[in-house]
């Protein structure tokens, strides 16, 4: 085409006369001039209706309102990022720009990295900017704008797009584009705000070139240049100047450029794989990552740190970054090239998935302190994001904040798992834990008190009536444990005034404030009150009398039980005052008010106080007449009354102690005690305590105690050292078990109350606890004695191996860990049939009793026949140590009892749970892993039918199967439907997947295991536990426990030995002397009536009769032996000797008149012969005579039977009792499930069917059992797995070196070892060809030390009696197979939270069919008049329109042609919903798996082809290529 033979000019002005006319047409012209000339138009206020109506052209209304396209035109004053030259970064300053001048400079540059997007293979951008001559240019070497003719609107389309508005090839909605042009204003905006605006552009594909020019805001235009047979490269240039008179300015100054020139740095970033130069220079911004860096460049965080930036390019649309802000939210963000200032949804989609997940981390790091909501997060983060999105919308033209939805992006950001642990470690979650804690103490100021004369709504507060006022230095608030204590010190109140004594009870024990949260803090009521009565202020501090003058009470005395749990409040409250104020501790603020705690009283009026019980105890040992005292035990400040409270107030300077504060050791040991970062240091100063107290026993010394006569005032260190020291220490007692007995104290106490009880019948267990109470003097409260009854009879798995209390009722089930449990007035309990036969009661009188308020009660310990510590396993958390101990097998540990008694070694024991019927596995050195079992059924179907020890049925169901059904956030459903068939003893789950599901886990090595999170870990590392000299020790492996008590208890089967043996003999004599004694009276050799006493005792002397030989023999043995029931009231004690007082006459030490009878039994020489002369008229027959001789006679017979026996072979008899009665329990318990179910069976098989014939029912019971044709799926260790966990191991022993024991309920943490177990169950990410796991091995043998493994492999249907079979088997036996009964039974710890792994989906690339090549000059042969700038103008109408324009863009004769984008298919998505192609190798062999019906070519095999071979398919119009 000729471009001279149809001027441009005149088409414009041909269109403009159409228009023109058409616009008069529709308007009624023509009628308003004929009107106009008839009647004069009316005015309105001094105005034409013309002037005030007025229609304006499009260009008009853009050059009137330019606001509304392009932003203000007027200079504003703003914070913006510009590129600072000198310091080679991006630098925030407040600079003078004009928003509308930016916006249309940023429309050319985007539409120059728009074209790379349409031409991958573009690669340069030129920005020339020229302050001088006012002249800007943008450059780009992409495809050329196709120069060819619109046959519609009969233009060359250069002109049509860049001269004419709403012009576009942007307006096809139906295609997916990722440009930034999108309404058809842009460049043409540009234009119109242009003094000169010229387009240059060649296309290789029609070999034209193109070139015109515009002018006087696109009101003129020049002629278009059509150069022809083009042949070099194709290139895009805009030039244009500027119209700075629209923007009010004289020339581009240096803020404008400096903001220009950072969008041609932004587009460097934003556009991949372009090479953007400046004013000829090449930016050295090559990717995003490093115009990130241009930000962050010298930045420093709080502590003077580099900023650390988390970047990741995420796929070819996203890339993200995050650095941490010191200056609130910032975000710099991309779309498609735009840079978008204010954000948009874009933004918010990143950012809320990052903030989601750190707010995960935060609510761990921040337990209970101020609650962090999301956009807090948020205001400590700077994010980075370039993305493109398709079709995206704005709020408006300027184009700062997009609108479109995130379901619309075209793509997903899914951010790594690496990349959000990046961001978390990169100091914004420290950052916001700072500023947590800030806003936590803002909020605590907030509650602090004030000095008031009186303050309102504190409950029970007695406050002193000088408090608040001038005189408050002078008050002391008295601080009390609970009510009753309030009610003693207010009744010592009347001695001391009221002016200056407050009284505030505390309920219970005191929060540990250094530890505590932010929320527990402020919701603690207790310290709200205590800080408001007290006046106290945080933050304050309070370093002179004066500052403590601005307080209420110038000081606190502490009131609280003489007990250890007194002396732990005392510390709470020191702890409190220390961790806020800790120079009011140097002031004399604290005080102590203490109590006795024993009383010895004489009738005389006589009366000793002791203030600790080591104290009393050395008294007693020093006074010869300490007997002749009454004795009272003050346990509590309530056993005190009014009457003693006014006494301890008269005596105030003996009762009041002082707190002084010494050195910085006093806080040292305030910091050692209650700090949780301390635990060492706890540990060493309790192993000193328990070596002082041991090394004090054993050379007879008295515990050192802190209270004495002469005391007035203590440090804070010697308080804690010696007083603190006993309640931590206690608390270890109470929380730890003993290693020979396997009982902590409560437990103790429950067998002595059985073992004195000695029921015969069951018995309520709230009335046991009553027992209790009353007889082993327990001193808490009976709702915990009764959790003790309740868990020593549990028998469910993984509770008690050997439970030592019968369960009659519901005592709990494993259905929830033991919690179902009913009421204790309910259900009943007694001693189980293998109790005694486990604790002998030969051993009874051997054993260390201990006295508690002049009552005997248990024990120090039991010494059980077999270790019950690893038989039944322990767990307990105390102060620096917690411990946990697995169960082991009773029978192996018997079985290694009878190795060592026939001289052989031991065997390794493992542990073990009863009726645990899946797996426990060795994986390193105190590790081991517990596999739940599982099993294939027909039609994809699985059932599990064991869960790992310590996993319960219904938390189970809720926490994964429910996940798995319905999904969760962390959790897709990946199950269609689960059945329930459990009971209180068994487990049964039969599971259906959803489509794709079942094949996916069935190829990937323990995939069931690890989704049905059936495996679990236990560690050994904490088995801590009391020895027999009470000291608490860690044992490596339960062995050194088994060789430990072996060697003590055959030393005390030694000391039963010894003790039997002197019983027997002394019990014979005792009947010679009885027979003869009977013999000589009934033939009148020996008269003992109407003698004296003194007369008849030589007599039976000088006759040879001894005094009781029983009692002799103890007294010799120095046996503790309890009196009898009637003796129990008696004033005296059993060894009080009262020699020469008459039958009718109390002693001295009497306090009211004895009976005389009581006062003749008492007499030495009464009791030495009571034996004898004390016996009744019926002992004088000769029948009775005969009887004792033969009793005589059994006694010797026993007693040369017994020297006849070794330690060794007592033991063994024991063993043999013991070993036939847990035979016959479990017999019975066999033969009971067996009845039960025998009995269910038969009455569901009753119904006979309409031809006679029986009609075989499936019963419900059968259902509760694993099915006889399920698979087993078995969990095989690889040697892979066995590295990774002796690696783990190897990092666990290392990092003991510098912390050598764990910090109290520690091991219940996941420890890298427990991370492993769920990577184990996860191998097939190491395995180079995944195999599918399960086969049917029926004949494969066993393993020598499993013999269960038959059972996890083959049939997880086997009936209960071939499993009792086998263990009876066992029970007796001491080969090898009997100690190895179960190797492969059970375990102890919590099932391990193995996270689920779920696959991202991914979207195949599309790609490019048709393929433009790129020329890099094409200018060579340009002519002179192509490149002449000073072309004609014409006319221009930028509104030109004919009826031909509705056609779409894209019709034009040019198409950037490119494969669907695969959307729809998503290999992530496929391989979790779609069945696999073909069926894994092993299933052919079998007819479990799934079956060939099923199985169909896989879409992700499909997706995958689709991704790789785009060009096979139709080709779609699309502007974009990704």
């Amino acid at each position: 085409m000729n471009p001279d033979s149809d001027p441009l000019g005149s088409v414009n002005g041909h269109f403009s006369d159409s228009q023109a006319a058409f616009a008069a047409q529709q308007n009624g012209a023509a009628a308003a001039a004929a009107a106009a000339g008839a009647v004069a138009s009316p005015k309105i206020g001094g105005k034409s209706i013309e002037k005030i109506y007025q229609k304006k052209s499009q260009l008009e209304h853009i050059l009137l309102r330019p606001d509304t396209y392009i932003g203000s035109v007027e200079m504003v004053k703003e914070q913006m990022w510009v590129y600072d030259k000198e310091g080679n970064k991006m630098v925030q300053k407040e600079i003078t720009y004009v928003p509308g001048l930016y916006k249309i400079f940023d429309e050319i540059l985007v539409n120059a990295a728009d074209n790379k997007q349409r031409d991958p293979k573009m690669t340069t951008i030129k920005v020339e900017i020229n302050q001088e001559t006012n002249t800007i240019s943008v450059w780009n070497n992409g495809h050329g704008i196709p120069v060819v003719m619109h046959k519609e609107e009969k233009m060359f389309v250069p002109t049509m797009i860049f001269g004419h508005l709403l012009t576009s090839s942007n307006y096809n909605d139906e295609e997916e584009k990722v440009t930034g042009g999108r309404n058809g204003y842009g460049a043409k905006l540009c234009n119109i705000f242009s003094t000169k605006f010229t387009v240059e552009t060649a296309s290789k594909q029609y070999k034209k070139c193109f070139k015109q020019t515009w002018g006087d805001n696109m009101s003129k235009a020049s002629e278009p240049k059509i150069k022809e047979d083009f042949h070099g490269e194709d290139y895009t240039k805009i030039t244009f100047s500027p119209d700075l008179s629209k923007f009010k300015m004289e020339k581009l100054d240096d803020d404008i450029v400096g903001l220009l020139s950072r969008r041609a740095y932004d587009v460097a970033a934003s556009t991949r794989g372009v090479a953007v130069y400046l004013n000829g220079q090449r930016l050295p911004v090559k990717t995003f990552k490093d115009y990130i860096d241009l930000f962050l460049k010298d930045s420093t965080d709080d502590i003077g740190g580099s900023v650390k930036v988390c970047y990741e390019s995420v796929n070819d649309r996203w890339e993200v970054a995050v650095a941490i802000s010191e200056r609130g939210f910032q975000q710099v963000s991309f779309v498609n090239s735009i840079a978008t200032s204010k954000g948009g949804r874009h933004v918010d989609y990143v950012t809320d998935m990052i903030v989601k997940q750190l707010t995960e981390v935060l609510k761990k790091k921040n337990k209970g302190g101020v609650a962090i909501k999301p956009f807090q997060v948020k205001n400590h983060m700077w994010v980075f994001i370039n993305c493109l999105i398709v079709n995206p919308t704005f709020d408006s033209q300027t184009k700062e904040n997009m609108t479109l939805q995130s379901k619309s992006f075209g793509s997903k950001c899914n951010l790594s798992e690496k990349f959000i642990n990046a961001v978390a470690k990169s100091g914004i979650v420290e950052s916001v834990l700072q500023w947590a804690k800030f806003k936590a103490q803002t909020d605590l100021a907030k509650t602090s008190g004030s000095k008031k004369s009186k303050i309102k709504g504190i409950p029970k507060l007695e406050d002193a009536n000088d408090a608040g006022t001038r005189n408050s230095l002078n008050c002391t608030l008295i601080l009390t444990e609970g009510d009753s204590a309030k009610t003693l010190a207010v009744s010592g109140l009347g001695v001391v005034g009221r002016d200056t004594y407050g009284v505030f009870p505390l309920r219970g024990k005191l929060l540990n404030v250094r530890e505590a949260t932010h929320k527990q803090i402020l919701e603690n009521a207790e310290i709200n009150n205590l800080i408001k009565i007290l006046g106290l202020q945080y933050k304050k501090k309070y370093l002179t009398i004066e500052d403590q003058k601005t307080l209420r009470y110038g000081k606190v005395m502490i009131m609280t039980d003489q007990d250890q749990d007194g002396s732990h409040i005392k510390g709470l409250l020191i702890n409190f005052i220390h961790t806020n104020w800790p120079e009011l501790l140097r002031l004399q603020f604290l005080e102590e008010f203490i109590t006795p705690i024993v009383k010895a009283t004489k009738k005389n009026g006589t009366e000793l106080s002791f203030f600790s019980l080591p104290e009393f105890e050395e008294w007693k040992a020093e006074t010869p007449n300490a007997h002749t005292f009454n004795i009272k035990y003050y346990k509590g400040l309530g056993t005190s009354t009014s009457k003693e409270a006014k006494e301890y107030f008269q005596n105030m300077e003996r009762h009041r102690i002082l707190f002084r504060y010494e050195d910085t050791g006093d806080d040292d040991a305030i910091l050692m005690a209650f700090s949780k970062k301390a635990v060492e240091q706890r540990k060493d100063w309790l192993t000193a305590h328990m070596e002082e107290v041991r090394h004090r026993k054993q050379v007879g010394l008295q515990e050192r105690y802190l209270y004495t006569k002469s005391t007035k005032d203590i440090t804070y260190k010697d308080f804690v050292n010696l007083e603190l020291v006993l309640f931590s220490n206690s608390d270890n007692v109470r929380s730890i078990p003993c290693m020979l007995d396997g009982l902590k104290p409560g437990q103790r106490k429950v067998l002595f109350t059985c073992f004195k009880r000695n029921d015969k019948r069951e018995v309520k267990v709230a009335q046991l606890a009553g027992s209790v109470a009353e007889m082993s003097a327990y001193h808490h409260g009976e709702q915990s004695l009764c959790s003790t009854i309740v868990n020593l009879a549990q028998n469910y798995v993984g509770s008690n191996n050997i439970n030592l209390l019968y369960p009659g009722g519901q005592f709990g089930t494993r259905l929830t860990g033991g919690k179902d449990s009913a009421s204790p007035r309910y259900i009943f309990t007694m001693l189980s049939a293998l109790t005694r036969c486990i604790f002998h009661p030969l051993d009874d009188p051997l054993l260390a009793y201990q006295y508690e308020d002049n009552q005997r009660i248990e024990p120090v310990w039991y010494l059980p026949i077999i270790p019950m510590l690893l038989v039944n396993g322990a767990d307990g958390i105390g102060t620096g140590w917690s411990t946990r101990i697995p169960n082991h097998n009773p029978r192996d540990v018997i079985a290694n009892i009878r190795r060592m008694l026939n001289g052989e070694e031991p065997k390794v024991l493992n542990p073990w749970y009863k009726n645990f019927r899946g797996l426990i596995e060795s994986v390193g050195p105190q590790r081991f892993l517990i596999v739940g079992n599982v099993g294939l059924l027909d039609n994809q179907k699985i059932e599990i039918s064991e869960l790992p020890i310590g996993t319960w049925t219904q938390p189970y169901k809720e926490n994964v199967l429910e996940p798995l059904l319905h999904g969760s956030e962390k959790q897709k459903a990946i199950i269609a439907d689960y059945k329930e068939y459990n009971t209180d003893t068994t487990v049964r789950f039969v599971i259906s997947f959803l489509p794709g599901e079942y094949a996916k886990l069935y190829a990937e090595e323990g995939g069931f295991h690890r989704v049905f999170k059936l495996t679990s870990a236990i560690s050994t590392s904490t088995m801590n536990a009391f020895d027999d000299k009470s000291y608490l020790r860690r044992y490596n492996h339960a062995n050194d426990i088994f060789m430990e008590f072996y060697k003590i208890r055959l030393e005390y089967y030694g000391k039963r030995r010894t003790y039997l043996l002197g019983m027997l003999q002394a019990e014979a004599d005792s009947m010679s002397d009885k027979a003869r004694f009977i013999m000589e009276k009934c033939n009148g050799t020996l008269v003992v009536e109407n003698k004296k006493r003194k007369a008849l005792i030589e007599e039976l002397i000088k006759r040879g009769y001894r005094p009781d030989p029983i009692k002799e023999w103890k007294r010799r043995v120095n046996v503790d032996q309890e009196e009898e029931e009637g003796e129990a009231g008696e004033g005296g004690e059993e060894g009080e000797e009262v020699e020469d007082v008459k039958p009718g006459k109390a002693g001295s030490s009497s306090k009211a008149p004895v009976d005389p009878e009581k006062a003749f039994q008492r007499l030495t020489d009464v009791k030495k012969f009571d034996y004898l002369l004390g016996m009744s008229m019926w002992m004088l027959t000769d029948e009775r005579k005969n009887e004792i001789l033969k009793q005589r006679d059994q006694k010797l017979s026993e007693l040369k039977a017994l020297q006849a026996k070794t330690n060794e072979s007592l033991w063994m008899d024991d063993l043999d009792a013991l070993s036939k009665k847990l035979d016959e329990v479990e017999e019975k318990e066999r033969l009971d499930a067996i009845s039960t179910e025998k009995k269910l069976k038969a009455g569901a098989s009753k119904g006979v069917s309409a031809g006679g014939r029986k009609v075989v029912k499936k019963t419900a019971i059968d259902d509760t059992k694993p099915s006889a044709d399920a698979e087993a799926v078995r969990f095989k260790m690889t040697e892979e797995m066995l590295k990774k966990y002796e690696k783990a191991a190897a990092t666990a022993a290392a990092s003991k070196v510098k912390k050598e024991k764990k910090e109290p309920g520690e091991n219940g943490e996941e420890d890298e070892f427990d991370a492993l177990v769920a990577a184990g169950a996860e191998p097939g990410a190491e395995k180079p060809k995944p195999k599918p796991r399960v086969k049917k091995e029926p004949k494969e043998p066993k393993a020598p030390r499993a013999p269960r493994v038959k059972k996890e492999k083959g049939s997880p249907g086997e009936k209960g009696p071939a499993k009792r079979g086998r263990k009876k088997k066992v029970t007796t036996s001491d080969e090898e197979d009997a100690f190895n009964s179960d190797m492969s039974g059970d375990d102890l710890a919590p099932a391990v939270s193995v996270p689920t792994r779920e696959k991202t989906g991914r979207r195949a690339a599309a790609t490019k069919k048709v393929n433009y090549s790129l020329l890099d000059g094409g200018e060579d042969d340009e002519d002179d008049n192509f490149n002449r700038s000073d072309d004609e103008l014409f006319d221009n109408n930028p509104e030109q329109r004919t009826s031909g324009t509705a056609a779409a863009a894209d019709d034009s004769d040019v198409e950037v042609q490119e494969s669907r984008p695969a959307a729809v298919v998503d290999v992530g998505d496929d391989s979790d919903s779609s069945p696999v192609k073909r069926r894994p190798g092993p299933l052919k062999k079998r007819a479990l798996g799934p079956k060939a019906a099923d199985a169909k070519p896989a879409p992700a095999k499909r997706g995958r082809k689709a991704a790789d071979s785009g060009s096979d398919e139709k080709p779609k119009k699309v502007n974009f290529i990704r």
